[in-house]
């Protein structure tokens, strides 16, 4: 059995495990998942999955990476990470994906929030930050329906397959009662 660390009303932010690998590197390498990720033309070998694991699990201090799971059958259904923790500054990016067969069932914006509360509560941290291409319209609704707000954009930046140079879009979020203007 699976350790949760968080859980909410659906799904929960539970360990990531070794035996997930092979739903998420499937994920990884599907089209409609990797379009929106960072190198959205690679293909990704199961090697680099586990290398990619590892190095996470190694740097435990830099990133903290969940799977998300339904509470009631703790079915994986995506992952979400706070990566390039910066304790001194207090900040961390989010990123976060969820499997196709699980979209459009408010697991992502569920999954962020509990993420968004593990590093404000657990880690102490004072910001998250996020890239986000501007074709993405569901990742930009995850993020401004749990507080964050544009903070920059990085014009025709990344090459995406099939539209070719998009906006990157910088979303952040401070801790409730800091940064607010």
């Amino acid at each position: 059995m699976r350790p949760a660390v968080m859980e909410g009303q659906r799904v929960s932010l539970a360990v990531l495990l070794r035996d997930d690998l092979p739903v998420v590197w499937r994920w990884y390498n599907d089209r409609r998942v990797r379009a929106y990720l960072s190198r959205p033309y690679d293909v990704l070998f199961y090697e680099d999955e586990v290398e990619w694991y590892e190095r996470i699990r190694r740097e435990r201090e830099r990133h903290r990476v969940f799977a998300v799971v339904t509470r009631e059958q703790k079915r994986l259904v995506g992952v979400v990470g706070l990566h390039d923790i910066e304790p001194t500054s207090g900040t961390a990016e989010i990123g976060y994906f969820i499997g196709p067969e699980y979209w459009n069932r408010g697991y992502g914006t569920e999954a962020v929030s509990l993420a968004v509360n593990y590093a404000f509560t657990w880690l102490n941290l004072r910001k998250l930050f996020a890239r986000v291409y501007e074709p993405n319209r569901p990742s930009i609704a995850i993020l401004e329906s749990n507080g964050f707000r544009p903070a920059g954009r990085l014009r025709r930046h990344q090459y995406v397959p099939g539209e070719g140079f998009v906006d990157v879009l910088l979303y952040e979020r401070f801790r409730d009662g800091e940064g607010v203007v």
